[in-house]
């Protein structure tokens, strides 16, 4: 009988992940679709490379800075599914408005393009603590594996989508062919909504799914582990600093003629098939070794601009769009599942929001500061990514090392 329940409640929590995560693949191919044109599609409209990168970093900085807020509020009203639709809502309508940007409008695209982040955050939180309150049935890492695999499957279909429309599109004009890019996306947008409506409906309180025992655990969990978290925030506080914008690479890749404006979506694609298999495969370490995985992809960080910016070969280029996606793939499930081991049930919704808030200004603070210095000297943008991409990594190393020493004393105690 407790064996049947087991399963019974193993498949419920399955049910949800699987629901929501429809939802994030309708979600990402329509604002990550978006996104593969973003660069170029600004850039054609007047913007420089500090532009874009300036409208990309502040669009992720208040996608993230304002979850500070977002999740506070979640946190102390409980209205998961509220804020889950309004941000939803903003975050798929403010693409397709794109549409409506008529040429040399980047500052009104630049607009649309931060109010579909300002979606993000918030819904961001309440929607993750909803899916933390049932992961614990299937394990954190291979919960947020799973609703990132989908996630990444929709931000690889939205790119090559829009390839397909850009090459049927019988306008000479590039910038007209993404308007009706912008257009045809609105069809995952309110597919997403739907389905979220009727994830609503199925499953109205999914807090109910986390049992006193597993809350018990994880509280004590977060008490112990407070000083690997401070250390590990640091660490990915200085990774985002040194992490690339997308749309600053496509507007690259496309500037230097290595892919046609009708191919160019293919890259940011390819970058999210290599996120979807990453996200499954740390994702499922996760749940074995932890924060301790980290440091090998901070590692891989340091190859990311050389390979981009300094070997003028579309091989390394492609080799740097791939590792890109690898950290992608990293964060998305290892930083979210992190915190779902780390931070209370009751205080989850505000953990989220303080640990992607400051990723957040992190993100915005490294995006001003590369957008200058690739003005400057592509030289100088680069050194100053792998250098503080391999601090990082000390970091991480540091506290992966806590985390050991700590679970050696656990088990010493235990026998």
């Amino acid at each position: 009988m407790k064996k049947a329940k087991i399963n019974s409640a193993t498949r419920t929590a399955l049910f949800f992940i699987l629901i929501m995560g429809i939802v994030s693949l309708l979600s990402d191919m329509t604002h990550e679709g978006a996104k593969s044109i973003y660069g170029d599609f600004l850039r054609l409209n007047g913007a420089s490379y500090f532009s874009i990168s300036l409208i990309s970093g502040l669009g992720e900085f208040l996608g993230s800075s304002l979850i500070f807020v977002t999740g506070y509020i979640a946190s102390r009203t409980k209205k998961y599914w509220l804020m889950t639709f309004i941000g939803y809502a903003i975050n798929m309508l403010a693409i397709p408005a794109l549409a409506l940007v008529m040429p040399g409008g980047y500052l009104w695209a630049g607009a649309l393009i931060i109010a579909e982040r300002i979606g993000k955050a918030i819904r961001k939180p309440a929607k993750n603590t909803m899916v933390s309150f049932v992961s614990h049935k299937m394990g954190v890492g291979k919960s947020f594996a799973m609703l990132e695999v989908l996630d990444q499957i929709g931000a690889f279909l939205g790119p090559v989508m829009l390839t397909g429309v850009l090459l049927l599109s019988k306008n000479e004009d590039t910038l007209t062919n993404y308007r009706l890019s912008f257009l045809f996306l609105l069809i995952p947008a309110i597919l997403c909504l739907i389905f979220l409506f009727i994830a609503r409906i199925k499953y109205p309180k999914p807090e109910d799914y986390e049992t006193a025992e597993e809350v018990k655990s994880e509280e004590q969990l977060a008490g112990k582990n407070k000083q690997v978290f401070i250390i590990y925030i640091v660490a990915s506080l200085l990774s985002a600093i040194a992490f690339l914008d997308f749309p600053l690479i496509s507007a690259y890749i496309s500037d230097q003629g290595y892919l046609s404006a009708e191919y160019l979506p293919l890259a940011y694609a390819f970058a999210m098939l290599i996120d979807a298999i990453g996200a499954f495969v740390f994702g499922l370490l996760f749940d074995r070794f932890g924060i301790r995985l980290l440091p090998y992809v901070s590692l891989l960080g340091v190859l990311l601009t050389p390979l981009i910016f300094l070997t003028h070969s579309l091989g390394s280029v492609a080799a740097g769009v791939a590792i890109w996606g690898l950290i992608m793939g990293a964060n998305e499930s290892v930083l979210k599942a992190a915190v779902a081991t780390i931070v209370p049930k009751a205080r989850r919704a505000w953990g989220y929001g303080l640990f992607e808030g400051l990723y957040g200004i992190a993100w915005f603070a490294g995006s001003v500061l590369i957008g200058l210095l690739i003005e400057k000297s592509i030289i100088w943008m680069v050194i100053f990514c792998v250098v503080v991409s391999l601090l990082a990594t000390v970091f991480y190393f540091l506290s992966s090392y806590i985390d050991s020493g700590k679970k050696l004393t656990k088990e010493k105690n235990s026998h």
